[in-house]
């Protein structure tokens, strides 16, 4: 089907760049703003062993053992950015944690909604 159905290896070059995306390491920070250690853990390993899989088939599908291999410029393109969404993923965790805390100022809440935009607009497209 990669080689011969356009549309399949359209969708696998969507999740190919969807994966590049992402961060674990960034996804545990939010991971951390729920309360129930049980729960965040069990939710948390499901959501890394998913990743893992898809990224596993992914790879063996497509053949090429780098995300975006296919795609040196928008590899490129995605690790530049990393600098600038990464404080901005640490400043929303920080932000929520004091939201749901109970602190209601106006402000926080206008805060968090500029670091949502910022984030989709550093993402793109998955933002």
């Amino acid at each position: 089907m990669y080689r011969e159905w356009p549309f399949f290896r359209s969708v696998l070059s969507n999740l190919d760049m969807v994966l590049a995306k992402t961060d674990l390491a960034i996804a545990s920070r939010y991971a951390e703003l729920v309360s129930d250690k049980r729960l965040r853990r069990e939710i948390f390993d499901k959501l890394s062993d998913e990743w893992s899989r898809t990224r596993k088939w992914l790879a063996a599908i497509t053949g090429n053992a780098e995300l975006l291999a296919d795609n040196p410029t928008l590899a490129r393109s995605i690790r530049s950015r990393f600098p600038y969404l990464d404080p901005l993923n640490h400043l929303q965790v920080e932000l929520l944690r004091r939201y749901r805390s109970g602190d209601r100022d106006e402000r926080l809440l206008r805060v968090i909604h500029l670091t949502i935009n910022g984030l989709a607009a550093g993402l793109r497209n998955s933002g």
